[in-house]
């Protein structure tokens, strides 16, 4: 999302250009391609785990951190809510104050406190290109660089999104070549933190850029370490976009995350419904916008009234308690004495499937085991 008071922009021909989008080829990861390597939240055989292996899922909400930085008790509002994440808004100081490395350890402490994964995003990338005020994802890169003091040691709990929606719908095939020197800068400067990226198009991925690219992206990080971000509103107002958008990832073992959604927005209304249930059976995280200060139009946005926890409203009902809600499917993270558990998702034959694939089905059979239990192998003989 853009600045809460910001006036949002239907985009022309944006229809069209889903289903165009959509359409586009997407190749997967070579087969022989390095796995990163073990330690803190990484990337493993498509899917997101903790250090320790476990398979983490995503359930959170996001929260505007840069533009509320008074609301201190957010995090810990949120994490009682039952979600396992919380993707903080930070500033990188090009277009608004700029979030300290004091204040990213305040709030990475806030979030070990309170038991959540912290998906720290700058938010001055947003609409680059097509935005005047945006800056660019090489000044994002920058701007963690700068903090790294503050991200040191907390590869088991923090995610870097490092640009929010890092192109709008001018110079969107840009996208690609500044992903990868971002991501080239982050490595270069020592963090091997988990890092997610946003797709392009007002992070909406209409174009189809990060669906046709995310391969080789994700090679080019050394580390492959990387999870791509899709922001699902307008564009996704059927369940047929949704489900053909993720399966893609999935289908070729990249890791995809709905970084952002809402149950109804100024371009579309997008299928809350089908994200959330697609997002379960695939064993795909979430995370809402937005915890509370929403304006400009978009006040429906918000899940609490004024940042009250005891004040849900409906989207807030919707996303917590709600089919396939927070409040049902979030598990607290292993490294917080968290259960983990299998998070692939069900085979049609009810049994879950196998997170770590083919490496935990020795015999080749299509059967394995996985947290003490049989497990199916995605695509195999065993999965009908």
């Amino acid at each position: 999302m853009r600045k809460p008071r910001s006036t949002l922009i239907t985009t022309a021909g944006m229809a069209f250009a889903a289903v165009l989008g959509l359409l586009l080829a997407l190749t997967g990861p070579s087969a022989g391609r390095a796995e990163a390597a073990a330690g803190g939240i990484h990337v493993s055989n498509g899917r997101v785990v903790e250090g320790n292996g476990s398979a983490f899922v995503v359930r959170g909400v996001n929260h505007a951190y840069t533009w509320y930085p008074d609301r201190t008790s957010s995090i810990a509002d949120i994490a009682a809510k039952g979600a396992n994440t919380v993707r903080v808004v930070l500033s990188s100081g090009g277009r608004w104050t700029r979030t300290s490395a004091a204040q990213v350890s305040t709030l990475i402490g806030q979030c070990k406190a309170n038991k959540v994964i912290c998906v720290l995003e700058v938010h001055d990338t947003t609409g680059y290109g097509e935005d005047g005020a945006a800056t660019s994802l090489d000044q994002a890169a920058d701007y963690w660089v700068s903090v790294k003091s503050a991200l040191a040691g907390q590869e088991d709990y923090v995610v870097v999104n490092i640009g929010n929606e890092p192109f709008g719908n001018t110079n969107y095939t840009a996208w690609t070549a500044a992903t990868k020197a971002a991501i080239g800068k982050l490595r270069g400067a020592g963090l091997h933190h988990a890092l997610m990226v946003d797709a392009p198009n007002w992070g909406q991925d209409w174009s189809g850029t990060m669906r046709s690219n995310a391969a080789s992206v994700f090679a080019s990080d050394p580390d492959r370490n990387t999870v791509f971000s899709i922001h699902m509103y307008g564009v996704y107002d059927t369940a047929a976009e949704v489900r053909d958008y993720l399966n893609a990832f999935v289908g070729n073992k990249l890791p995809i995350v709905v970084g952002e959604f809402g149950n109804q927005h100024s371009d579309g209304n997008p299928d809350e419904d089908a994200i959330m249930a697609t997002a379960q059976s695939l064993g795909v995280g979430y995370l809402g916008w937005s915890w509370s200060g929403n304006g400009g139009g978009v006040e429906y946005l918000d899940m609490v009234n004024g940042f009250n926890p005891n004040s849900l409203t409906s989207w807030g009902n919707r996303i917590f308690y709600g089919s396939n809600g927070i409040a049902a499917t979030s598990r607290t993270a292993t490294v917080y004495g968290g259960g983990g558990g299998n998070t692939g998702g069900t085979a049609p034959n009810g049994y879950p499937y196998c997170v770590n694939g083919g490496a935990s089905d020795p015999d080749g059979d299509g059967w394995g085991w996985e947290n003490g239990r049989s497990c199916v192998v995605r695509g195999s003989a065993a999965d009908h």
